[in-house]
């Protein structure tokens, strides 16, 4: 069979599923060049490409199971994010666009620091890291910081530390349940996270992608808040001063987050929009007063 040919079957039959012709197109390029180790570029200028009936069975077999709904990113095994090819599986994340906000304003916030303070390097703690996305795209663009990351799956923490080892971005992976096994001398310049922020019932997690995604790795109590504030309210104790705390949390939640954010006596508290225009990223900074206002009411 030829190479356009299984394409052209994928997409048909993914057509109807995905109700949309563009979409259904991407699906079947994405299944038909993972199995031939292909570019869709190559795809494109060798439609006539005779290709083996094991490879065949094996894009019927895909597509198939797309149809059951599990995830493009589940059934090949991998997912771009920052330009970076992570492996996933059901026990990470798919890495989205959107928490790419959080890398951009890692990245603005360590040039601010870098240029006060050039020689010292920073050092940045990735909370709730799954498949090291976020940790692992800011190594690359900032190889000399010393990068750590959490999560209190083992399961991830193995992929994580798997990509770490493909791409060459050298990272400290550990378990900890948040901050619980974060030693108090562990001070930091920046902290980021995208934690679990949807509410228990929420519908959508009937809908999509999301029925194959870790639950836990998605849904938090308190209408999908109370991981954001055990985070906000502890983080101070770990950062240095004159650092900044990002925190990724769904599109409805910014108010409350800035309220959180506020009331740890962070500063300069901001929330960023996301590629749709949704408040999706909140920042904050703990200057040296603010440090010791912490600390004396630590001390109360």
């Amino acid at each position: 069979m030829k190479a356009g040919d299984i394409y052209r079957e994928s997409e048909q039959i993914l057509r109807p599923f995905t109700n949309s012709r563009e979409v259904s197109s991407i699906e079947a390029y994405c299944l038909v060049s993972h199995v031939l180790n292909r570019e869709k570029s190559y795809l494109l200028t060798h439609p006539e490409e005779e290709i083996p009936e094991n490879q065949v069975t094996l894009i019927r077999e895909m597509t198939q199971k797309r149809l059951t709904g599990v995830p493009i990113a589940y059934i090949v095994g991998w997912k771009e994010f920052w330009s970076l090819r992570l492996k996933v599986t059901p026990a990470t994340l798919i890495p989205r666009p959107d928490t790419e906000t959080v890398v951009d304003q890692a990245l603005i916030k360590a040039s601010q620091l870098k240029a006060k303070n050039p020689r010292r390097p920073l050092r940045i703690l990735d909370m709730g890291t799954g498949s090291g996305a976020i940790a692992l795209a800011l190594k690359k663009e900032l190889p000399d910081a010393e990068i750590d990351a959490i999560d209190y799956s083992d399961e991830a923490l193995r992929v994580a530390q798997e990509n770490s080892d493909t791409l060459g971005l050298p990272v400290h992976f550990w378990n900890s349940d948040w901050f619980k096994n974060i030693k108090a001398g562990h001070q930091y310049d920046i902290i980021v996270s995208n934690p679990p922020y949807i509410a228990r019932g929420d519908a959508h997690l009937a809908e999509g992608d999301l029925r194959f995604e870790p639950r836990t790795a998605l849904v938090a109590p308190m209408e999908g808040l109370i991981d954001i504030l055990n985070i906000v309210h502890q983080a101070a104790k770990f950062m240095r001063p004159n650092s900044w705390i990002i925190i990724e949390h769904g599109f409805q939640q910014g108010p409350d987050v800035r309220h959180m954010f506020h009331d740890a006596c962070f500063s300069c508290v901001d929330t960023i929009r996301d590629l749709g225009n949704n408040e999706r990223v909140t920042v904050g900074a703990l200057i040296q007063d603010d440090r010791e206002q912490q600390n004396e009411e630590d001390k109360q």
